[in-house]
Parts: structure tokens; C-alpha cells; sequence
């Protein structure tokens, strides 16, 4: 059985977070570590994490629960100390707000990992977009594709929401974050573990069904004119100024 590593990088996070606990601890797949990474929180998030902590032990859940409050340098900086401290098979971010479409969503996404075949570098899924109650709002706009996903498709921009976007931990951990860029940092970390599946020959699985309710209005969101600044200079680095230019004149006319 595969082990999965749920990664909730948290920063003031009280309105948002309790429901993403919730969805973690109801999962019924038992090979789960979940490592919280806070960013020394001045709100109640913290009190949220222990009262979570305190029902995991009450419930007896065999999920490994690792919770770690600290300064930091930013939100990939903590997906970094989460990739490092991982111990699954895969690495997957669930950050405050969002959570799972139900509670067997693991267990669903485990069966799809053939026994006896070699693990996937990536397993991937489709996102579903809720607002702050959870409430659905529209499918992905992208939509990845079934077959044929490669670090080359991101071309076409990143058609995996970085939820929805389980990587092998192996991957992982020799391609962390660059913390140059500020706000698409999951774009260029995305297409890197892909490249590096390809040079290991494994492929990338698509997992025919929702992975991953994400919460609208992300940092992306917020950010946007400065987002789509950066993309386009992950997109420069990974496949050259001429596609680049090329593939942003066609997405003005999606």
C-alpha cells in the first residue's frame, strides 16, 4: 500500500483551515502522514491544529500527524520544510481552505496505482473550484489531459491544479521550490518533477476523477498581474522565449 503525505502550509489561517483538517482526518485510507507547516500563526490557527490533534488521538486514526510552527520566508519556503520532512510515496498540498471531494477520496486515488507496476512519477486528477463554505462554484476552466501529459503540456499553461498534482516524494525532494519566484513557484516546480519523471523513464497517471476542491480566490488570485508576470518567466525559462511569446498571443483569444 502506498503512503501518501498530505502537506497544509498555514499562515493566519483560523476562517479557513478547520474544514481542510476535517477533510483530512475523515479520509478512510490509513497510510496518511499529514505535516502541518505554520508560519507562527498570531491568530487562533494553532488552537484549531491541537484541537485537531486532540481528536485524532481521540478517534484512533493511524494517520501520523507532524505539526510545526516557526517563522518562515513564505509559503513555498513551508512547502520546502514539507517536502523535506515527508516520508510518504507521494507528496500532495492541501492548504487551508481547501479539501477533498469525499472521504474515501485517497483510498480512490491509491486503487488507481496498479499492485506490482512501478509507482507512477505522477498521479494526477481533475479540481473543482468552492467558495468559502465549501459551496461549488464551476470545474477547472483547464482541464488536464487523459493521456499524453508531459512537462511540455504546461506549454499550454498548467493545466494540473498544483492540488490536484501528486508527486512521487522522491521527485520531490530533488526539486524543491525556487524561491525566486513568489507566486508561481508551483508552475516551475510542477514542470521540473515532470522532467525529471521523464529522465527516469515513469510515467504520469491521470486518475479519472476529482481530486481536490480548491478554494477560490488563492494567492494567485490575488496577485494576478504580478502571477502572470512570473508564469511568463517560468514559461521563458522551460521553453524559450519564442513559444512563449507564441502560446501568450493564442491565450488571448480563449
Amino acid at each position: 500500500m502506498i503512503k501518501f503525505t498530505i502537506i497544509t502550509c498555514t499562515y493566519n489561517a483560523a476562517r479557513e483551515v478547520g474544514r481542510t483538517l476535517d477533510s483530512v482526518l475523515t479520509q478512510t485510507y490509513h497510510r496518511v502522514e499529514h505535516l502541518i507547516i505554520d508560519g507562527a500563526s498570531g491568530d487562533a490557527t494553532m488552537q484549531l491544529v491541537r484541537a485537531y490533534e486532540h481528536e485524532s488521538e481521540e478517534r484512533e486514526t493511524d494517520h501520523e500527524l507532524v505539526v510545526v510552527s516557526e517563522p518562515d520566508s513564505g509559503l513555498y519556503d513551508a512547502m520546502n520544510k514539507g517536502i523535506g520532512l515527508a516520508t510518504g510515496d507521494y507528496v500532495l498540498f492541501l492548504n487551508a481552505g481547501d479539501v477533498f471531494p469525499s472521504a474515501q477520496t485517497l483510498e480512490l486515488v491509491a486503487a488507481a496505482v496498479g499492485d506490482g507496476e512501478a509507482l507512477p512519477g505522477v498521479l494526477y486528477g481533475d479540481t473543482d473550484i468552492v467558495d468559502a463554505s465549501g459551496r461549488f462554484l464551476s470545474h477547472r476552466r483547464l482541464h488536464p489531459p487523459k493521456k499524453g501529459l508531459s512537462w511540455r503540456s504546461f506549454s499550454n499553461g498548467m493545466l494540473v491544479c498544483h492540488q490536484a498534482f501528486y508527486a512521487r516524494t522522491d521527485l520531490a525532494k530533488r526539486n524543491l521550490y525556487d524561491l525566486t519566484y513568489k507566486l508561481s513557484a508551483d508552475v516551475d516546480w510542477c514542470i521540473r518533477v515532470m522532467k525529471e519523471a521523464e529522465r527516469q523513464q515513469l510515467p504520469l497517471k491521470y486518475v479519472d476523477m476529482v481530486v481536490v476542491n480548491y478554494l477560490d480566490g488563492g494567492l494567485t488570485t490575488k496577485n494576478h498581474r504580478r502571477s502572470l508576470i512570473e508564469r511568463f518567466q517560468v514559461m521563458r525559462h522551460h521553453y524559450g522565449l519564442p513559444l512563449t511569446l507564441w502560446k501568450h498571443l493564442t491565450f488571448l483569444f480563449r
